[in-house]
């Protein structure tokens, strides 16, 4: 296992940004993503994070993508409180991406066909960005750090140059800024860890079947995409949904971790939930790969960006190999195609069940 810093990047808290299904980010409710507002949503990939004794998490930024930045900061927040980890700083970002605009986005749903997820904006959950929505964990007493995402992110990777891994669960706004503010910020990140972008996942999930190219950390914000996968750095590793849709949170696995009494068992045990039939472990493999590179059995290196045409395929992925890939400056990006299944499930149960490092 890796050793090293790391902050974690929600989003969605999503992480989320997703627990649940345990995707950070990620589970879903049937074709769609897992209801957002709900504590555990995208929070169990940072969980995976802090309970690893070889991490030190520099902090929680987050982002607005499967909920609203508030909702996110506040779970996130909370969830620190109950697993006595206070002492990890969380960092709100950005409310909204770059570019794109809920009202925009209802535009282009009426010409090019509707969207499963939309995450904070999906009509079903929608509430106001200030409001936080349902919090059946109580809400935090802690505050959120005065500092905003982007300028954290650079102050960590100076204070620490080529150190610190990005660990990324959500749309890339904060890392866009980041980027933007301070050429040099990807350069002295050791790594980016990400778990987005969809290429030709073998599923019947229907948010895939006619778009298997659309994914939603991607396509939430998809200039800032574009930005952060062509910024120099020293190495990308991506979990796209391909993989990730080998996966399933199950009722077996939550029993498991209900068996142990640590904070962090509890915690699952107490706020998991399965949603229809695709309970994927989205950012918990990203996050779990990052810790034990060997769970990944088979992997490729392509080239990849994002369709920025305001066309039908506005925020899709695009990917190349070496050779047929155009003259411009892309990334190198290592996708993980493969997995160790059962060693990925019992890591993941064990370290729920450890009990919570302290700083």
């Amino acid at each position: 296992m890796l050793s090293g810093r790391l902050w974690g990047l929600i989003f969605a808290l999503l992480l989320t940004t997703c627990l649940f299904s345990w995707g950070q980010e990620n589970a879903r409710s049937s074709s769609i993503r897992t209801p957002p507002d709900l504590p555990a949503t995208d929070l169990q990939s940072t969980l995976l994070l802090i309970q690893s004794p070889q991490t030190e998490v520099l902090g929680v930024t987050v982002v607005t993508g499967d909920a609203w930045l508030k909702s996110e900061v506040a779970h996130t927040l909370r969830m620190l409180e109950l697993i006595g980890r206070t002492d990890i700083p969380v960092v709100p970002g950005a409310e909204y991406p770059l570019v794109r605009t809920k009202e925009a986005t209802e535009l282009w749903e009426k010409e090019y066909g509707s969207v499963t997820w939309l995450g904070a904006w999906t009509p079903r959950f929608y509430h106001p960005p200030d409001q936080l929505g349902e919090m059946p964990e109580g809400k935090p007493t802690t505050k959120p750090a005065d500092e905003d995402a982007a300028h954290f992110l650079i102050r960590m990777v100076r204070k620490y140059p080529h150190e610190v891994s990005i660990y990324a669960g959500g749309p890339m706004t904060n890392l866009a800024l980041a980027i933007s503010i301070d050429p040099e910020f990807a350069g002295l990140a050791k790594e980016m860890v990400f778990m987005g972008a969809s290429l030709n996942p073998q599923t019947s999930d229907p948010e895939f079947i006619n778009t298997p190219r659309h994914e939603f950390n991607i396509w939430f914000d998809p200039e800032a995409a574009h930005i952060a996968l062509r910024a120099p750095w020293k190495k990308i590793v991506c979990t796209t949904v391909d993989i990730s849709v080998k996966t399933r949170m199950t009722q077996k696995l939550i029993d498991r971790i209900k068996a142990g009494n640590s904070p962090a068992a509890r915690y699952v045990g107490t706020y998991a939930r399965l949603f229809g039939d695709y309970n994927y472990l989205w950012d918990e493999l990203a996050a779990a790969a990052w810790l034990d590179p060997s769970l990944i059995t088979k992997k490729e290196t392509r080239f990849m960006d994002v369709d920025l045409s305001r066309g039908a395929n506005y925020g899709n992925m695009l990917t190349w190999n070496d050779k047929d890939r155009p003259k411009l400056d892309l990334q190198p990006v290592e996708i993980q195609m493969d997995l160790d299944l059962e060693k990925f499930y019992g890591m993941f149960v064990e370290m729920m069940k450890a009990e919570t490092p302290k700083k």
